[in-house]
């Protein structure tokens, strides 16, 4: 497995992470415990060493799982996990709003430790920035961690470049966070220039659409109610007809390159910098394998501009959150 850094402080990690939210929370039901381990091992088997959690997955269950299915190899890994909302109080999937004050920080830190059986937490994010709280107050608060050995990367979620600016200047920040894929460009237009200027690395999730730009679903694709998809006005049948024009490219490249469209999105991806780091998320060993195919996927200059070209081009149906959910982030 190729490996990337992120950040100046020297991160490494594989070229593809694994975003682990999936296995316990928003697609669905939470999935079998003994299968997901299993699926946690075998990609650490297949060389990869980057995994995506949060306190908010479950809640807690995420990093519970993880914990178990990672402690016998935590020393070739690399944990991410989040800090950042209030979780409800009856211990029911979902938050009560944003709270990154220091003290809970703080208190988020160790009772994740427990859970994922370490005594360090690699990279440490603020899932969600908080009005009510000065960056530079959540910053210190890490840095704090940091001094006492708990975590070892500051990261941020779906920043904007003021708060980044202002974070960096008391903690260094190794690692940005926000969604970023051919159906989703909005960060090249401030972030990535801003994130290449500070030296600070890019983690994109839902790096394949939430699953759409697989190809593996159309507007007849039934979503259960309890999958978060199901709210998303991206994937109403009427918006997921009008994006599949955005699969139909990715399958034509593809077919070109003796790909799947998962493979060419991807490696797309990895294509536009070599300090960005996708976290696409699945529960099953074949899509894994799938996807860690993008790695060497080569894509010349010239294919990049040009599937970036033709998919300026095609206009996408649907914002991406429900407006209250968007509001929630600073792009």
């Amino acid at each position: 497995m190729k490996k990337r850094v992120l950040g100046k402080n020297g991160l490494e990690v594989s070229a593809l992470g694994l975003g682990c939210m999936g296995m316990s929370f928003s697609y669905g039901a939470p999935k079998d415990r003994s299968e997901m381990i299993g699926v946690l091992r075998g990609a650490v088997e297949r060389g990869v060493t980057f995994f995506d959690t949060a306190e908010v997955y479950g809640p807690h269950t995420n990093e519970d799982l993880l914990g178990e299915a990672l402690e016998p190899v935590r020393d070739q890994v690399v944990i991410a996990t989040k800090f950042g909302f209030n979780l409800n109080p009856d211990g029911s999937p979902g938050w009560q709003g944003l709270n990154s004050r220091p003290e809970r920080i703080k208190a988020v830190c160790d009772a994740s430790l427990k859970r994922l059986r370490t005594d360090r937490i690699d990279l440490f994010y603020q899932h969600r920035v908080d009005p009510a709280v000065p960056i530079e107050d959540v910053a210190g608060a890490v840095k704090e961690l940091i001094a006492a050995g708990k975590v070892k990367h500051f990261g941020l979620s779906e920043a904007g470049v003021g708060t980044i600016r202002r974070a960096h200047a008391v903690q260094p920040v190794t690692a940005l966070q926000n969604e970023y894929s051919l159906w989703f460009r909005r960060p090249e237009a401030e972030v990535i220039p801003t994130l290449e200027e500070l030296g600070i690395g890019m983690v994109p999730y839902s790096p394949l659409g939430k699953g759409f730009l697989t190809g593996k679903m159309d507007d007849k694709t039934e979503l259960a109610k309890n999958d978060f998809r199901s709210t998303l006005p991206r994937f109403t049948p009427e918006a997921r007809k009008a994006n599949q024009a955005v699969v139909d490219l990715l399958t034509n490249i593809g077919n070109k390159k003796q790909a799947t469209p998962a493979q060419v999105a991807l490696a797309w991806l990895l294509a536009q910098k070599p300090w960005i780091v996708p976290i696409p998320g699945t529960t099953k060993l074949s899509r894994l394998e799938e996807n860690l195919g993008a790695v060497e996927l080569e894509l010349s200059a010239e294919d990049v501009r040009e599937i970036s070209d033709a998919a300026s081009r095609i206009p996408v149906e649907g914002e991406r959150y429900p407006e209250h959910i968007e509001k929630m982030t600073g792009l």
